[in-house]
């Protein structure tokens, strides 16, 4: 069976569906729990462990207004179609089906669309450059509360919890002079994540002497050099 790598929005049980032109460089997920952390005195820190947080997907990416060699789809639509589209379903207020697929890690789920931004890509002649966080989505249902009354007189008394911060880890990954091409990915996600400007792939296909036709060939493992 022939994996197909990418990513898929829909809406209202795929009636409207949007697939990726340019897969992203990358897709983060976040997933954090609701620990809070006390001190007692007599023991010194303890951590309380919660139901864990909703999974949070964020990531960027291109939507072009030509046809590049590493587009993934053959129906592109305008960019500010895509815009419309996403705008539209988050105004609705409901949430969207997101769906990632690679070699490694599927997802499947509905999200909310947490945050949409987007810029004009200056001298592109018309592709935009997105950035979109989603969030996991639960479906519920009202359910009726019954409260009781407890006599006895009782009184509650509040109680100030300090909290630890927790440091941010200091990065001291450094960038690779190569890189190996992974399923799905195109010399676009390649130039946005290793040099941070997705505009910046010709750079990538100049140094490594690809010609156009070559870049729909590209097969993962392929060691690329990096600018």
């Amino acid at each position: 069976m022939v994996r197909v790598y990418g990513v898929e929005l829909s809406f209202n049980n795929k009636a409207e569906v949007l697939r990726l032109p340019i897969n992203p460089s990358e897709i983060e997920v976040s997933e954090s729990g609701q620990g809070s952390t006390y001190d007692v005195v007599g023991l010194g820190q303890i951590n309380v462990i919660k139901d864990p947080e909703l999974t949070e997907y964020s990531f960027s990416g291109l939507f072009p207004a030509q046809w590049y060699p590493f587009v993934t789809t053959d129906d592109l639509l305008h960019p500010v179609e895509y815009i419309k589209m996403i705008e539209k379903w988050r105004e609705t207020k409901k949430p969207i089906r997101f769906i990632f697929t690679s070699d490694t890690y599927d997802i499947n789920t509905p999200a909310s669309i947490e945050s949409f931004t987007w810029k004009e890509v200056a001298g592109s002649a018309g592709d935009i450059e997105y950035d979109i966080r989603l969030k996991k989505y639960v479906f519920y249902a009202a359910r009726k509360i019954v409260t009781k009354t407890v006599n006895g007189g009782g009184k509650v008394q509040k109680k100030t919890i300090q909290k630890s911060a927790a440091k941010a880890r200091p990065n001291y990954k450094q960038k690779p002079k190569t890189y190996t091409l992974r399923a799905g990915e195109s010399l676009w996600t390649v130039a946005q994540k290793q040099l941070g400007n997705g505009s910046r792939w010709k750079e990538i296909q100049k140094l490594n002497g690809l010609k156009d036709s070559d870049l729909k060939k590209l097969k993962p493992g392929k060691v690329l050099k990096l600018p």
